[in-house]
């Protein structure tokens, strides 16, 4: 992959993606081969360690404000690691590992540039970095909203009406000579008698349906981020010194 300058000036800090498009972390330095063809980068992934893991440049694609590799995210996180602001060159054996880790042909030396590509005029110069703040939304679970159906008891109290059997004598004179009986004797005639008691007879019937229902509130609240920037202090002689 051959870079222009101001590709290769504009590499650091970019965002650094995997081969589906999720952030891995940010371009924190960048290794030229010994032609000065950028070939390496080393990513920050804002693990909490001082350690960027190294990723190669031949395949990647350089987008606007991003480089897209062609690698998942955990083989770019499980990759050989420099530390943080190393200004020590790759040594064979790291070259070793990264190309065995990433499965590349063929192995070449390759050095580190302390700063980003300078300009050709000789002059001394040096690119100053700062460090910018995007704030975001990172979408996480915060709780579980749950139905849960419990049985309560409770009195229920009413009336019903209820009816029972009551027995009258009622004396009736008998005018009829036939129904006189033939001779006297004992008798037992009975009459069955019925009452009524109350019941209570339950029975399940649906009332209403409950279901939860979820809605994305949206709301502004502060979010606060400590950024570092680099301040450049010539040290000119004053009989060199002209102010501006």
């Amino acid at each position: 992959m051959r870079l222009t300058e101001q590709q290769v000036r504009s590499l650091y800090g970019q965002d650094v993606q995997d081969r589906s498009g999720a952030t891995i972390g940010r371009v924190g330095q960048v290794w030229a081969d010994a032609a000065g063809e950028p070939t390496w980068v080393s990513v920050r992934t804002g693990s909490g360690t001082h350690d960027e893991s190294m990723a190669p440049l031949h395949a990647a694609r350089l987008q606007p404000g991003r480089v897209r590799l062609p690698y998942d995210r955990a083989t770019v996180r499980g990759a050989p690691a420099v530390e943080s602001d190393t200004e020590q060159p790759l040594g064979v054996d790291q070259l070793t590992l990264l190309y065995r880790h990433y499965q590349l042909p063929g192995q070449g030396a390759v050095r580190q540039p302390e700063q980003p590509p300078r300009g050709s005029t000789g002059a001394p110069e040096t690119v100053r970095v700062e460090e910018r703040a995007r704030f975001g939304t990172v979408r996480e679970p915060v709780g579980t909203a749950r139905l849960r159906t419990r049985v309560v008891t409770e009195n229920v109290d009413g009336t019903v009406p209820v009816a029972h059997d009551e027995v009258t004598v009622v004396h009736e004179p008998v005018t009829n000579a036939g129904d006189v009986p033939a001779d006297l004797g004992e008798e037992q005639r009975d009459l069955v008698l019925h009452a009524e008691r109350p019941v209570a007879v339950k029975e399940r019937v649906p009332v209403e349906r409950v279901r939860l229902a979820r809605h994305e509130v949206v709301e502004e609240r502060p979010v606060h981020a400590q950024v570092r920037r680099e301040v450049v202090d010539p040290d000119v002689p004053d009989v060199a010194r002209r102010d501006r």
